[in-house]
């Protein structure tokens, strides 16, 4: 499980994140939305031990993250997209986190071909398109097994079987008990995969609960972002994913 609770982070006096407070569950798929400029990568930065809070706590499993013994293995992050120098192959890559983070080397072969990579494997990363780099990225969130996965736009730069594999993936991992943790600007997907909302704008949270029950009352997600964000920020429509024009940025 993850649990924020009173999270605030300040920036030359601004608060970027001003006390939130919300946890994802095991067994389910947590949607943190927000116009950019909202605090989720404030957020998640705390989260993972890259950004030190004003005050709160940002705990996984109870504890912080900078206190795990084996961090891959107990929390799988696709973060800023793969990570991997663009010498490197795939597998070169992965074997360096394996060795690194104590993690059987048989788990490689295993995650490529999960994340649809094994006959890439031997390419150099500087090759990949966006697509192949978030699949790179992915593979290495998952290769320690961890209980808790946190991914950051995990469908940019995937094409439209792309995007319907990683909506079977997050559910999977939560059917397995896993606590899932997920950004994205795509709505419609949002709607079809996250069980639980956390909506934040300004740093603070406006919505949060299930899915369904916070959408009630509304034609759809899209129609209830709105209604919650005031229009503050922008985000990347379905109609853009579908090869519509282009109604926002896609930004964290």
């Amino acid at each position: 499980m993850i649990d924020v609770r009173g999270l605030t982070k300040s920036y030359g006096g601004r608060k970027a994140v001003d006390n939130v407070s919300f946890t994802a569950a095991a067994g389910r798929v947590t949607a943190l939305l927000g116009p950019n400029g909202a605090g989720k990568t404030t957020t998640i930065r705390v989260l993972l031990g890259l950004e030190r809070a004003d005050c709160g706590v940002a705990l996984v499993d109870g504890r912080a993250y900078r206190d795990l013994t084996a961090p891959l293995r107990e929390v799988g992050v696709l973060f800023d997209g793969s990570g991997a120098a663009g010498f490197r192959t795939p597998r070169a890559h992965l074997a360096w986190l394996a060795a690194s983070n104590g993690i059987d080397r048989r788990h490689i072969a295993k995650v490529l071909d999960e994340v649809g990579l094994a006959s890439a494997a031997s390419k150099r990363v500087s090759t990949f398109s966006l697509g192949m780099g978030q699949r790179l990225g992915i593979a290495a969130a998952l290769l320690g097994d961890p209980k808790t996965v946190v991914l950051d736009e995990p469908m940019n730069g995937l094409d439209a079987e792309g995007i319907r594999w990683v909506r079977s993936l997050v559910r999977r991992l939560a059917g397995e008990d896993r606590t899932v943790l997920v950004t994205s600007h795509l709505l419609h997907e949002v709607q079809e995969t996250a069980d639980d909302l956390v909506v934040m704008t300004q740093g603070r949270i406006v919505r949060r609960g299930v899915t369904s029950e916070l959408v009630a009352g509304h034609r759809d997600l899209e129609e209830a972002y709105f209604d919650w964000t005031a229009g503050k920020g922008e985000y990347v429509s379905r109609d853009f994913r579908d090869g519509g024009s282009l109604s926002g940025r896609e930004a964290s």
